[in-house]
């Protein structure tokens, strides 16, 4: 029988990616998984804000570490947390269809109003209190909020949603849309949040199946599970990010979208503050995925993105320093 070592995190949003992937290889390739749970970093420091501790690896690292050195075959991500640049002999094998990729506004359950944008702003008031850790969604969510108190949220989906909903501390939280459909919370959604008003994370909704690059029998199995839409706008958003420089706790949004063989970007770099931004899109062949991002980034310099991201990265810095 050929089995498969999966690598995966130990959070439910993660086993359900995993048990996924599992399933599909074994439907469509005949190879069984047996899944390994691996601690990352992220989740030793769940109590942290992740603007003081993330970095490029941080819910990958231990992950792609036992795919380097051969203790699993292949590793199960949520491509948002992988940075652009992968650890030398390693490679994404395939993904799976995009999920909703918008991010989406949680109200307390005791919330019974019309489940709308402009209800919940109407809902929220002026300063409302709102759990988030992500920089570049509060540096987005500033402008539609811009009273409001942008407090970190970390656990796993169960844990954030108690906390909301005892309501000492959030008015609401943000939350990726994909993650509560997996987990069938999809009824939490009080909101979805426009991509228009809030640019999605590289990779957001798509679940990214890692291997080593010599694997031939790992990447063989996994090819065909890959979906090629999603392939493709994975690439063209992880492009984007790839010029630009940016890491996991960087304020950069970029969303690609296919219309037939055609497919377009949309990309934004914004201040923390949400004072400033650099917005930019493209759209071509499909086929040219990789070239569109880096169309896009191109765009983006020139209307001063490197500003923006070096002025964030001098705060990052200021900031570890008065932490050490």
């Amino acid at each position: 029988m050929d089995i498969l070592k999966l690598g995966t995190r130990g959070s439910p949003l993660a086993l359900y990616q995993a048990h996924t992937v599992a399933r599909l290889l074994q439907e469509r390739s005949g190879v069984t998984c047996e899944i390994v749970i691996i601690t990352t970093a992220g989740d030793r420091l769940a109590d942290a804000a992740l603007s003081e501790v993330g970095g490029k690896r941080l819910f990958v690292k231990e992950i792609e570490d036992a795919l380097i050195s051969g203790t699993i075959d292949i590793a199960v991500h949520s491509s948002k947390d992988m940075p652009a640049e992968q650890p030398a002999g390693l490679r994404i094998g395939a993904v799976l269809p995009r999920e909703d990729a918008r991010d989406a506004v949680v109200l307390p359950r005791t919330y019974e109003g019309a489940r709308s944008l402009d209800a919940v702003l109407a809902h929220l008031g002026r300063a409302p209190r709102i759990g988030t850790s992500s920089v570049r969604r509060s540096a987005q969510l500033t402008r539609l909020f811009p009273g409001a108190q942008f407090l970190p949220v970390r656990g796993n989906l169960d844990t954030r949603l108690r906390k909301l909903d005892e309501g000492d501390t959030y008015d609401a939280i943000v939350l990726a849309s994909a993650g509560l459909i997996r987990l069938e919370r999809g009824d939490r959604i009080t909101a979805s949040i426009p991509v228009t008003a809030c640019v999605p994370a590289p990779g957001q909704g798509i679940i990214a199946v890692e291997a080593r690059s010599t694997d031939a029998r790992a990447l063989g199995a996994v090819a065909l599970i890959n979906d090629v839409t999603a392939a493709a706008a994975l690439l063209a958003e992880r492009a984007v990010v790839t010029r630009l420089g940016g890491g996991c706790q960087m304020p950069i949004g970029a969303h690609a979208v296919h219309e037939g063989t055609t497919l377009s970007l949309t990309a934004i770099v914004i201040s923390v503050d949400g004072a400033k931004d650099a917005r930019a899109d493209a759209h071509g062949s499909a086929a040219d995925a990789q070239a569109i991002g880096m169309a896009v980034a191109e765009q983006l310099l020139t209307r001063g993105a490197g500003a923006i991201l070096a002025d964030v990265q001098r705060v990052q810095v200021a900031a570890e320093g008065l932490r050490t």
